[in-house]
Parts: structure tokens; sequence; C-alpha cells
């Protein structure tokens, strides 16, 4: 258990937070309006879309109870159960992967940070399944919550066709293709990540438990917000608050989505999100199939953030190049094989991983992730910080 930062949810009871206090957390009471800020209440209305879009039955007294007896949803169900059972191999080896390589406090006590995750949910979710507190960072926008008169208004059949269509990619080969988000999350199916990010969820056996829109404060608080509340600036740093829980996990969840450009010429402005990476503290990073973003100099404060602010790091050879590993800092495991980035990206090869595989030898890796899936064997570095990152 960790003293949680001003401006997060906290998970656990008023007590342990009480005794963490005592026992020397040093953090100061957040403002007032903050302290409201970190409450959502309990709405079930994000739990009976998750379903609906996934298929899965609903609950008693769901607004969608009655669709369920149409064609159009049998047929999606149908659907969704042929798309979703593949998926259960590769996910299972990924949990057996959690339980060898990513089960230490200072992996799954720490918030876990998805930079340029588009709604990527799933992985996230199977890999750091303990985590309190996710937080995803992409381009696209957040969206809203479906409900049924929009989905009614688009069109049953086709709003579910959809859906389909939306998480087709991550289902088959671990990440959503950036193209396709441009083409799918920006009004032409949904207006946002909200619905496949809630799909995704429920698949897997997350209930929602609460759900608001929220944005970055100027502090770095998150603050809830209108649905459509438009910022009067370039960086809207617009988001989604979901609170979830596992079947048979014993505590909630905070999962938290921004639309954030984080190229070195949009963040350097952008104090409120850099703030934000300094409330979230330490933290354990995620990176996969960012078309290899962090390589390129235009993306170097990014970088460093991830770098100076992680207890670990995660990430495929699409995340931070391997040279900026090669420290006492760092204790570095590889997994899976590498010989040189698949299709577009080969030029943006590292001989020095390459090197570092050949030398030093790799555990095999299970599971196939990132680009080349089922094409090309996948690998994986694990990064662990010898000393902690300075507290902010």
């Amino acid at each position: 258990m960790i003293c949680r930062l001003p401006g997060f949810r906290t998970v656990g009871s008023v007590t342990l937070c009480a005794l963490l206090i005592l026992a020397g957390c040093t953090q100061t009471a957040p403002p007032a309006r903050e302290a409201a800020s970190q409450s959502a209440p309990a709405d079930r209305s994000a739990d009976d879309a998750a379903r609906f879009l996934a298929g899965m039955p609903a609950r008693p007294g769901s607004p969608f109870s009655d669709l369920e007896s149409s064609p159009d949803w049998l047929e999606h169900r149908q659907r969704i159960q042929e798309l979703w059972k593949p998926v259960q191999g590769w996910l299972g080896r990924m949990r057996d992967f959690h339980d060898r390589e990513l089960h230490s406090a200072e992996i799954t006590q720490r918030p876990a940070f998805y930079p340029f995750s588009g709604p990527d949910v799933l992985i996230l979710t199977t890999l750091f399944p303990d985590n309190p507190t996710y937080l995803m960072v992409g381009l696209e926008p957040p969206g809203t919550l479906p409900d049924r008169r929009a989905i009614e208004r688009a069109g049953l059949r086709r709003f579910l066709e959809g859906m389909r269509e939306s998480v087709y990619s991550e289902l088959h080969r671990s990440f959503f293709i950036t193209r396709e988000m441009d083409r799918t999350f920006r009004g032409q199916v949904t207006d946002g990540l909200t619905a496949p990010m809630l799909l995704l969820l429920a698949l897997s056996d997350q209930r929602i438990l609460s759900f608001r829109y929220v944005r970055i404060g100027e502090d770095g608080s998150i603050l809830p917000r209108p649905a459509r509340w438009q910022a009067p600036g370039k960086n809207a740093n617009k988001g989604v608050e979901i609170v979830f829980q596992r079947e048979g996990h014993a505590l909630p969840q905070t999962l938290y989505y921004f639309s954030v450009n984080l190229q070195d010429s949009r963040l350097r402005s952008n104090t409120p999100f850099r703030k934000l990476l300094e409330r979230l503290g330490p933290f354990s990073t995620f990176l996969k199939a960012t078309s290899y973003m962090p390589h390129h100099p235009d993306f170097a404060l990014i970088r460093s953030e991830i770098l100076s602010r992680s207890t670990a790091i995660l990430q495929d050879d699409s995340g931070i190049p391997f040279r900026y590993f090669q420290s006492p800092a760092w204790r570095i495991q590889l997994f899976g094989s590498y010989d040189r980035p698949y299709g577009s990206f080969r030029y943006l090869e590292q001989p020095d991983l390459r090197a570092a595989y050949a030398a030093r030898g790799a555990t095999p890796l299970s599971f196939r992730i990132g680009y080349g899936f089922g094409k090309i064997p996948s690998n994986l570095l694990l990064a662990v910080r010898n000393e902690r990152p300075a507290a902010p």
C-alpha cells in the first residue's frame, strides 16, 4: 500500500490511510476542491454499456435488456465470442509472465503509466493486473459514454459492427493500428476511446463501478468537467476516469485516459500534464507499439520524464532506445528475440540491442506482442531501477 497523491483516487480504507499518515506520510492534505474532485458517485450506466458492447448478458434493470433479443445484438454476441476465444491462450501466457517477472512490489504497488497507449486497456491490465492506478495517454479523444439513444441513432447493426471492427486488431495482433484509430475513433464509429475501453474491460471480467469526465488542473490535479467541455488553449488535457473491480479482486482500481500530444513542441508548454506526472510519483511504465516515437529527437521530454520517474519499465523495441539503459542505474532482463524492427520501421534497428541479445542471452517469451505479431519473434525488455527515483 502506498500513500496516494493529491488529485488521485485512493484505494483502501480510511483506517489504512490514517495509519499510513501516522507512520510518516508527509504529504500535505489536498485543498477542499481537490478532495471533492476525488470522489465519483457509484453509477451503473457505464457497466451497463460495457456489457452491452461486449456481447454480455445485461444485469437486471439495464436499459439495454430488451435489445438483447434483437437479431443484430445476438449476432454481435456470437461474433464477439468468436473473436475472444482464441485470445485466451496468449492472455493466459501473459498472466504467467506477470506472475514470474512482474510481481515485485516495486512494480505492482506503483501507478502504471502507459504513454502512446490508444485504448489498449486489455494488455495493460493483463500484464499489470494489481496496480492501484493506471494512467493511459494517447492522441485520440476520450469521447463520451455511449447511451441507448446515441446507439440507436447511429443504427444498432452499424454501431455494433463498428465496435467489432474497432477491437479486431487488438484481439488479433495485440495492438491498435494508428491509421485505423484515426478512421474509427474520431466520429466514424465512436467519438473517442471510451466505448472500446469499456468493451475490453467487460470482456476481461472487470465490473465498472463508476465513470466520469475529467481534465487536468493547472497544478496537475485531476478535476471533473462537463462531457462537452472545451478548453480555451491548445492543451485541453481532456480525459475520462473509470473505476473498476476485477472478478475475485479485493479492491477497486482506477484508470485514467487523457488525450495529450507528447511531442516536445507541445509537451514543453503543457505544464499541467507534467505536474500530473510529478503527482503520480515513481511509477511503472509500459511501452508497446509506439510507432517508435521515443526514438525520435522531438520526443526527448517524455523520454526524460519516463527515465527519471520510473521504478521499472517494460517495453518492446519501439520504446526507449537500448542505449539509454546502459548504466548502473538499471538492471536489465531481455525476453524473446530481437533482430530488427518489422516492416516500415526497419530503418530504426538497434545494433547495440541485437548485440545485447547475443551476448547476454534472453529468456524465452511464450507469447507474441507488438509489431510483427505472428510473423516474427517478439521481444520485451524489463528495466528495473537499482535505486528509487528521487521524489518530486
